[in-house]
């Protein structure tokens, strides 16, 4: 009997780069500063919560558009960040980490033949899906060195087949941030064309040096055509609990819950339960974590100074690029490949966020979401460069 073969959808993916350079840390025994994730615990009281939960026989399935306690929490908290009134019935949506936020808002909007404009470096989730999809990502570099929009770009990349625009604000991996500024000239630069907006906001609570994060939320104009992406995973410093949330208009919320509804319905019980307690008992948790990441970041920067690396300045997420050409030529992943098995430290390089890096580009990102005896053992051994 012949078995048949299977066409690939997505031919020119791979294994991601997270994934690679943490197995490769594993295996060599490196300092993993590369892929994402804290090496401390969530808040012991959300822990406790967690449990309560669990003994308390919340563990069926929960509404497939979110624990209404959660949702009414999530409500309070835009409210209180944002001053935008979403509606915990019709606007908000909980589900598995911000990743399938992003996953079904792009497949909610994008169809084949359909464009998809994303700003370079993008997450590397994003293209993908929308490939998936049957559309076609347009890719926009984001101006060097800062990071920021480049709008004269960015109009040339628009088109009467653009359906989305994707944005990452604060950046991974860059750490940039829209300014208010920048969302008034964005409004303005939609506002001829039916593009719709997804906003990938998962570190909006790690913007540092006393500048809050502008989100889309806060915007009326934009928040009508856009789909704000959240995570309780990076805020809680529990990545592994994939839990995330979508905030949209009514009508975007409708079609984001017909593809949620197939892909996982509903999100792990106890733990929504848990963190809508924790939101309620604990609000000042999303305000302390600022000063949190901002001590660590600086931390890590002071050890860092004793390295022949340039450090770009990091202005959000728990991320540090940093400028390697003065210790090596090398492209990025091939010195990400030589730090973790030369001088054991895993790092993320650039360019696989990128679809055309410029070729004199020597940058790799480092995770500081660590321990601080994590941090001073990566920013030893990176001394020896």
């Amino acid at each position: 009997m012949a078995v048949p073969t299977p066409v690939s959808r997505l031919p020119r993916v791979g294994t991601t780069i997270f994934t690679v350079m943490s197995q490769l840390a594993l295996e060599h025994q490196a300092v993993n500063t590369g892929q994402g994730f804290p090496d401390f615990e969530p808040p012991l009281r959300l822990r406790e919560l967690v449990a309560h939960h669990v003994g308390a026989r919340h563990n069926q399935y929960a509404p497939m558009a979110g624990a209404p306690a959660l949702r009414e929490a999530i409500a309070a908290k835009v409210a209180r960040h944002y001053a935008r009134r979403a509606s915990p019935e019709t606007e908000i949506t909980v589900t598995c980490g911000g990743t399938e936020a992003l996953a079904i808002s792009i497949q909610a909007l994008v169809g084949p033949g359909d464009e998809a404009v994303l700003l370079d470096p993008a997450y590397d989730s994003y293209e993908p899906i929308v490939e998936l999809c049957g559309g076609v990502a347009r890719r926009v570099p984001l101006a060097r060195p800062g990071f920021g929009i480049d709008w004269e770009r960015l109009a040339t990349a628009l088109s009467p087949r653009t359906r989305l625009l994707i944005v990452n604000t604060p950046h991974n991996p860059s750490g940039a941030c829209l300014t208010a500024a920048d969302l008034d000239r964005l409004a303005e630069l939609l506002r001829p064309t039916g593009a719709f907006v997804l906003a990938d906001e998962v570190y909006e609570h790690m913007v540092y040096d006393g500048v809050g994060h502008v989100s889309l939320n806060g915007h009326p104009e934009l928040a009508a055509r856009s789909i704000v992406a959240s995570s309780f995973g990076k805020t809680y410093h529990a990545t592994g609990w994939k839990i995330g949330y979508c905030v949209a208009p009514p009508a975007l919320t409708a079609e984001l819950r017909k593809v949620h509804q197939f892909v996982t319905f509903a999100i792990a019980t106890p733990l929504q339960y848990a963190i809508a307690d924790f939101m309620q008992e604990c609000p000042q948790w999303e305000d302390e974590l600022p000063a949190f990441y901002q001590a660590k970041r600086d931390h890590f920067v002071r050890r860092l100074a004793a390295t022949r690396l340039r450090l770009v300045p990091a202005r959000s997420t728990y991320f540090q690029l940093v400028d390697y050409s003065a210790v090596s030529d090398l492209p990025d992943t091939d010195f990400a490949l030589e730090l973790i098995r030369r001088h054991g430290v895993a790092v993320i390089p650039v360019s696989p966020f990128c679809a055309a890096p410029p070729p004199d580009a020597r940058l790799v990102r480092l995770c500081f979401a660590k321990e601080d005896a994590t941090l001073d053992a990566a920013a030893s051994r990176l001394a020896a460069l």
